[in-house]
Protein backbone atom coordinates (compact mmCIF):
# COMPACT_ATOMS: atom_id res chain seq x y z
CA UNK A 1 0.00 0.00 0.00
CA UNK A 2 1.02 3.52 -0.95
CA UNK A 3 0.17 6.48 1.59
CA UNK A 4 0.20 10.09 0.25
CA UNK A 5 0.71 13.14 3.25
CA UNK A 6 0.57 16.37 2.49
CA UNK A 7 1.55 19.56 4.50
CA UNK A 8 1.68 23.43 3.86
CA UNK A 9 2.87 25.56 1.95
CA UNK A 10 0.32 25.28 0.19
CA UNK A 11 0.46 21.64 -0.73
CA UNK A 12 3.64 19.25 -0.35
CA UNK A 13 3.04 15.46 -0.74
CA UNK A 14 5.38 12.69 0.28
CA UNK A 15 5.46 9.12 -0.76
CA UNK A 16 5.33 6.16 1.92
CA UNK A 17 6.24 3.11 -0.51
CA UNK A 18 5.70 -0.51 0.73
CA UNK A 19 5.47 -3.73 -0.24
CA UNK A 20 2.07 -4.54 -1.23
CA UNK A 21 0.35 -2.71 -4.35
CA UNK A 22 -2.67 -0.97 -4.58
CA UNK A 23 -5.53 -0.54 -7.12
CA UNK A 24 -4.75 2.82 -8.01
CA UNK A 25 -0.75 3.66 -7.25
CA UNK A 26 0.42 6.80 -6.90
CA UNK A 27 2.40 7.91 -9.84
CA UNK A 28 3.41 11.76 -9.25
CA UNK A 29 4.47 14.02 -6.39
CA UNK A 30 3.01 17.28 -6.96
CA UNK A 31 4.28 19.99 -4.81
CA UNK A 32 2.37 23.64 -5.03
CA UNK A 33 4.85 25.98 -2.69
CA UNK A 34 3.29 29.51 -2.43
CA UNK A 35 6.64 31.55 -2.26
CA UNK A 36 6.09 34.66 1.17
CA UNK A 37 2.31 34.10 2.09
CA UNK A 38 1.20 32.78 5.25
CA UNK A 39 -1.30 30.20 5.83
CA UNK A 40 -3.84 32.64 7.62
CA UNK A 41 -3.74 34.75 4.49
CA UNK A 42 -5.62 32.50 2.74
CA UNK A 43 -7.00 30.22 4.93
CA UNK A 44 -7.40 31.92 8.38
CA UNK A 45 -11.78 30.84 8.47
CA UNK A 46 -11.65 27.79 6.34
CA UNK A 47 -14.12 26.14 6.12
CA UNK A 48 -15.72 29.55 6.94
CA UNK A 49 -16.34 31.55 4.00
CA UNK A 50 -18.05 34.87 4.24
CA UNK A 51 -20.54 34.52 1.58
CA UNK A 52 -21.83 37.67 1.60
CA UNK A 53 -21.63 39.14 -1.81
CA UNK A 54 -23.48 38.80 -4.69
CA UNK A 55 -20.66 39.46 -7.11
CA UNK A 56 -18.54 37.05 -5.32
CA UNK A 57 -19.36 32.65 -6.01
CA UNK A 58 -20.22 31.13 -2.65
CA UNK A 59 -18.26 28.73 -1.07
CA UNK A 60 -19.98 25.47 0.26
CA UNK A 61 -18.10 23.21 2.51
CA UNK A 62 -18.41 19.38 2.27
CA UNK A 63 -20.24 18.15 5.39
CA UNK A 64 -18.00 17.61 8.65
CA UNK A 65 -15.41 19.51 7.26
CA UNK A 66 -13.09 20.57 10.47
CA UNK A 67 -11.82 23.84 10.99
CA UNK A 68 -8.43 24.70 11.16
CA UNK A 69 -5.96 26.12 13.54
CA UNK A 70 -6.58 29.44 12.59
CA UNK A 71 -7.57 32.90 12.96
CA UNK A 72 -10.68 32.20 15.18
CA UNK A 73 -12.07 33.62 18.58
CA UNK A 74 -9.33 35.97 19.89
CA UNK A 75 -7.07 35.90 17.43
CA UNK A 76 -9.78 37.48 14.71
CA UNK A 77 -11.87 39.83 17.03
CA UNK A 78 -8.95 40.90 19.91
CA UNK A 79 -5.57 40.44 18.44
CA UNK A 80 -2.83 40.90 19.75
CA UNK A 81 -1.47 43.18 17.17
CA UNK A 82 -2.17 47.18 16.29
CA UNK A 83 -4.19 46.14 13.73
CA UNK A 84 -7.18 43.55 14.02
CA UNK A 85 -6.95 40.84 11.04
CA UNK A 86 -10.02 41.58 8.35
CA UNK A 87 -11.21 40.32 4.96
CA UNK A 88 -10.03 41.22 1.64
CA UNK A 89 -12.72 41.42 -1.03
CA UNK A 90 -12.15 39.77 -4.88
CA UNK A 91 -11.69 43.54 -5.60
CA UNK A 92 -9.00 43.99 -3.43
CA UNK A 93 -6.93 40.91 -5.47
CA UNK A 94 -3.88 43.15 -5.57
CA UNK A 95 -1.65 44.21 -2.99
CA UNK A 96 1.15 45.66 -2.05
CA UNK A 97 3.91 43.15 -1.40
CA UNK A 98 4.76 42.76 2.52
CA UNK A 99 8.14 43.23 3.99
CA UNK A 100 9.95 39.89 4.38
CA UNK A 101 13.28 39.99 5.16
CA UNK A 102 15.26 37.95 7.77
CA UNK A 103 15.62 40.47 10.43
CA UNK A 104 12.02 42.00 10.12
CA UNK A 105 10.64 38.83 10.59
CA UNK A 106 12.29 38.08 13.69
CA UNK A 107 11.30 41.57 15.24
CA UNK A 108 7.45 41.04 13.92
CA UNK A 109 7.31 37.89 16.28
CA UNK A 110 8.67 40.28 18.77
CA UNK A 111 10.20 37.19 21.04
CA UNK A 112 7.25 35.28 20.72
CA UNK A 113 4.64 37.69 21.82
CA UNK A 114 3.55 37.62 18.17
CA UNK A 115 2.32 41.41 18.26
CA UNK A 116 4.47 43.78 15.98
CA UNK A 117 3.40 42.51 12.34
CA UNK A 118 2.29 45.96 11.78
CA UNK A 119 5.52 47.89 12.87
CA UNK A 120 7.53 45.21 11.56
CA UNK A 121 6.59 43.78 8.24
CA UNK A 122 3.20 45.90 7.13
CA UNK A 123 4.21 47.49 3.57
CA UNK A 124 2.08 50.01 1.79
CA UNK A 125 2.89 52.55 -1.45
CA UNK A 126 0.55 55.12 -2.60
CA UNK A 127 1.12 52.65 -5.75
CA UNK A 128 -0.51 49.63 -4.29
CA UNK A 129 -2.27 51.03 -1.04
CA UNK A 130 -6.06 49.90 -0.63
CA UNK A 131 -8.54 51.83 1.00
CA UNK A 132 -5.76 53.72 3.14
CA UNK A 133 -5.36 51.01 4.93
CA UNK A 134 -1.54 51.20 4.94
CA UNK A 135 0.52 48.84 6.47
CA UNK A 136 -2.22 47.12 8.16
CA UNK A 137 -2.38 45.60 5.10
CA UNK A 138 -0.16 43.04 6.32
CA UNK A 139 -3.01 41.63 8.89
CA UNK A 140 -5.80 40.86 6.12
CA UNK A 141 -6.76 37.37 5.03
CA UNK A 142 -8.78 35.90 1.69
CA UNK A 143 -11.57 32.99 2.33
CA UNK A 144 -13.49 30.93 0.04
CA UNK A 145 -15.24 33.50 -2.15
CA UNK A 146 -11.91 35.11 -3.03
CA UNK A 147 -9.09 32.50 -3.26
CA UNK A 148 -11.29 29.64 -4.49
CA UNK A 149 -9.36 27.26 -6.09
CA UNK A 150 -7.17 27.10 -2.97
CA UNK A 151 -9.64 25.86 -0.64
CA UNK A 152 -11.12 23.32 -3.35
CA UNK A 153 -7.42 21.95 -2.84
CA UNK A 154 -8.13 21.69 0.60
CA UNK A 155 -11.73 20.16 0.25
CA UNK A 156 -10.04 17.32 -2.08
CA UNK A 157 -6.53 16.96 -0.10
CA UNK A 158 -5.33 16.49 3.16
CA UNK A 159 -4.06 19.29 4.75
CA UNK A 160 -2.05 20.84 7.83
CA UNK A 161 -2.58 23.79 9.52
CA UNK A 162 -0.16 23.07 12.06
CA UNK A 163 3.02 23.00 9.49
CA UNK A 164 5.28 25.74 10.43
CA UNK A 165 8.31 27.10 8.84
CA UNK A 166 11.69 27.00 11.08
CA UNK A 167 13.63 29.81 9.11
CA UNK A 168 12.82 33.42 8.57
CA UNK A 169 13.48 35.41 5.14
CA UNK A 170 12.34 35.78 1.67
CA UNK A 171 11.82 32.51 -0.90
CA UNK A 172 15.52 31.37 -1.20
CA UNK A 173 15.93 30.39 2.55
CA UNK A 174 12.01 29.08 2.57
CA UNK A 175 12.62 26.77 -0.88
CA UNK A 176 15.96 25.65 0.69
CA UNK A 177 14.15 24.63 3.93
CA UNK A 178 11.14 23.32 2.80
CA UNK A 179 13.45 20.71 0.93
CA UNK A 180 16.76 20.46 3.22
CA UNK A 181 15.42 20.97 6.42
CA UNK A 182 17.95 23.49 6.57
CA UNK A 183 19.91 26.64 5.43
CA UNK A 184 23.17 26.15 6.11
CA UNK A 185 26.34 25.47 4.62
CA UNK A 186 26.70 28.01 2.50
CA UNK A 187 30.16 29.17 0.79
CA UNK A 188 30.81 32.25 -0.70
CA UNK A 189 33.14 31.00 -3.50
CA UNK A 190 33.21 34.55 -5.30
CA UNK A 191 32.59 38.23 -4.14
CA UNK A 192 30.65 39.17 -1.37
CA UNK A 193 27.09 37.55 0.07
CA UNK A 194 26.64 41.08 2.08
CA UNK A 195 22.57 40.11 3.08
CA UNK A 196 22.26 36.68 1.82
CA UNK A 197 24.83 34.58 4.28
CA UNK A 198 25.20 34.78 7.27
CA UNK A 199 27.75 32.62 9.67
CA UNK A 200 26.98 30.16 6.97
CA UNK A 201 23.86 30.37 6.76
CA UNK A 202 21.37 31.85 3.71
CA UNK A 203 19.24 34.28 4.99
CA UNK A 204 18.28 36.17 1.62
CA UNK A 205 17.89 35.77 -2.01
CA UNK A 206 20.64 34.67 -3.87
CA UNK A 207 22.26 37.72 -5.45
CA UNK A 208 24.99 35.91 -5.71
CA UNK A 209 23.93 32.88 -7.89
CA UNK A 210 24.70 29.22 -6.92
CA UNK A 211 27.81 28.50 -8.40
CA UNK A 212 27.16 24.72 -9.41
CA UNK A 213 24.05 25.77 -11.62
CA UNK A 214 24.89 26.27 -15.39
CA UNK A 215 21.84 28.69 -15.28
CA UNK A 216 23.76 30.73 -12.82
CA UNK A 217 23.75 34.87 -14.37
CA UNK A 218 26.57 36.38 -15.29
CA UNK A 219 27.79 37.67 -12.31
CA UNK A 220 30.69 37.83 -9.21
CA UNK A 221 29.55 36.65 -6.39
CA UNK A 222 28.96 33.03 -6.25
CA UNK A 223 27.50 30.43 -3.45
CA UNK A 224 27.86 26.74 -3.16
CA UNK A 225 25.82 24.88 -0.30
CA UNK A 226 27.75 21.56 0.94
CA UNK A 227 25.74 20.65 4.33
CA UNK A 228 23.78 17.40 5.03
CA UNK A 229 20.08 17.25 4.39
CA UNK A 230 17.82 17.30 7.34
CA UNK A 231 14.48 16.21 5.89
CA UNK A 232 13.44 13.23 5.97
CA UNK A 233 11.34 13.97 2.53
CA UNK A 234 14.55 15.21 0.25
Amino acid sequence: MKSVFITLPLFFLTLQAQSTSTTTPIQHVVVIFQENVSFDHYFATYPAAANNSAVEPRFTTAPNTPPVNGLNGTLLTNNPNSAQPFRLSRAQAVTCDQDHNYGDEQKSLNSGLMNKFVEAVGSSSASCDIAGLGKSIVMSYYDGNTVTAFWNYAQNYAMSDNSFGTTFGPSTPGALNLIAGQTHGATVTAGSASGNVSAGSVIGDFRPDPSLDDCSLATPELTSLSAASMSATS
